[in-house]
């Protein structure tokens, strides 16, 4: 007895031992990720927007339910967002095109009002590396903006130096479905082309945006789209969203070939935290037991689950009760959506690094950056939203990364491609 004892007391010792030492450990890797994170500079390259949360009394300076607003940035430690104009893509006419030429004007002057009328001392908009540096540096926070769909130019080249002017500083040219300047990754599915890869129209935009100075983003459109502008574009390219098709076979994520074609062009592809484009079927059991759960539990108290689709089309009323009352049913599910989280867990940091890795390893520290996704579908376990933005700078100290590496990966790598294309643009006058 005396020996089972004391075989006990050493086991549990050593138990105590290397609990601590992990506990230690971890505590380094901490102090570690907080002191790089705190001095770089962290870019997400795409947030959506909703134009319901740029007015006077609804805005970012608000902790608003959406997964990036000032409150948020500031205490995840998020420097910059860029903030997408994005435009659903509808048919191929004047009526379309004007709908959603009208829609990103909209998401313009919100912008701007955010910076220039509600938060001027605590965000700001900037059109250059040097401006981020510059607004960095005076401790506010950092606006860039992105157009996502070429859409809303319609056949008239010239509103494309019309968003330039408003801050655009990338913009993709085809989103879910095909535009009129381009096929969209979407076609993949049923084979189904309109332009094979980008059309005429496409082929004069990539050169105005050159001459312009604004970043091309090869998120969405199609893989001989992609292929089309490494061909045609002067400036490296950015893919605003993607992750590595190796390690998710999904037709919005970017396959080895591309990637290294992305190397040989001088461009960046920021790695997205989005579930579906860094592990689909792991997300997808994951969103399917607990969409389950919630119906359920919704449906036990006289409530509707809608998809995103469905509350764009509610006014500000009716989105503010549906969200307090989707609270409470989540509050309700929370026992039952834990213990389904235990069989089934979601997509997580360390998923979303495993990107990171693969596409480091594949085409260098230099052309790799990050990006969430967030209020568009984006959002996975540990970086949920922009208050959880340290989470990805820890799993990166873990991995081994430098502060010089992280530094990059964070936003040098796309400074430095726009500063890439906006040097060509000023020397091609």
């Amino acid at each position: 007895m005396h020996r089972n004892y004391t075989l006990i007391f050493i086991t549990l010792l050593i138990t105590n031992f290397i609990f601590s030492q992990d506990k230690n450990v971890d505590s380094k890797f901490v102090t570690k990720a907080k002191k790089i994170h705190n001095s770089v500079i962290t870019i997400d390259t795409h947030d959506d927007i909703n134009i319901k949360n740029f007015t006077k009394n609804k805005n970012y300076t608000q902790d608003l339910n959406t997964q990036v607003n000032i409150p948020k940035m500031k205490k995840g430690g998020l420097d910059v967002a860029w903030l997408v104009v994005y435009s659903h893509q509808g048919k191929l006419n004047k009526a379309g095109y004007g709908k959603a030429y009208a829609n990103a004007i909209e998401s313009f002057k919100g912008i701007h009002r955010l910076c220039e009328v509600y938060a001027p001392d605590e965000i700001e908009l900037a059109l250059t590396s040097a401006d981020v540096k510059r607004i960095h540096a005076s401790g506010k926070k950092v606006v860039m903006i992105g157009v996502e769909n070429g859409y809303p130019i319609g056949t008239d080249l010239n509103k494309i130096e019309e968003f330039y002017n408003l801050g655009a500083r990338y913009m993709s040219l085809a989103h879910q479905g095909h535009s009129q300047l381009s096929d969209s990754n979407t076609g993949e599915k049923e084979n189904v082309w309109l332009h094979n890869g980008l059309s005429d129209l496409g082929k004069e935009a990539i050169k105005e945006m050159n001459r312009l100075g604004i970043m091309i983003d090869i998120s969405h459109p199609s893989k001989q789209a992609f292929f089309d502008m490494i061909e045609l574009s002067k400036t490296p390219l950015v893919a605003s969203h993607s992750s590595a098709r190796a390690l998710c076979d999904h037709s919005r994520d970017l396959d080895d070939e591309q990637l290294l074609l992305l190397k040989k062009n001088g461009g960046v592809v920021q790695a997205v935290a989005f579930g579906g484009y860094v592990n689909k079927e792991k997300n997808a059991a994951f969103k399917n037991t607990q969409n389950k759960v919630l119906k359920d539990v919704a449906s036990e108290n006289n409530f509707e689950i809608l998809n995103w689709t469905e509350r764009q089309k509610l006014n500000d009323q009716e989105l503010d009760t549906y969200n307090k009352k989707l609270v409470q049913v989540k509050k309700i599910a929370q026992p039952l959506l834990i213990e389904a989280e235990k069989k089934y867990p979601p997509v997580d940091v360390a998923d979303f690094v495993d990107h990171i890795d693969h596409m480091v390893k594949l085409i260098g520290i230099n052309h790799v950056g990050i990006s969430s996704d967030f209020d568009g579908g984006g959002g996975i376990k540990g970086w949920d939203d922009a208050s959880e933005t340290f989470n990805v700078t820890l799993e990166l100290v873990k991995r081994g990364y430098t502060k010089k590496e992280i530094a990059k990966l964070w936003g040098l790598n796309l400074l430095r491609v726009l500063d890439d294309v906006q040097k060509y643009a000023k020397s091609n006058k």
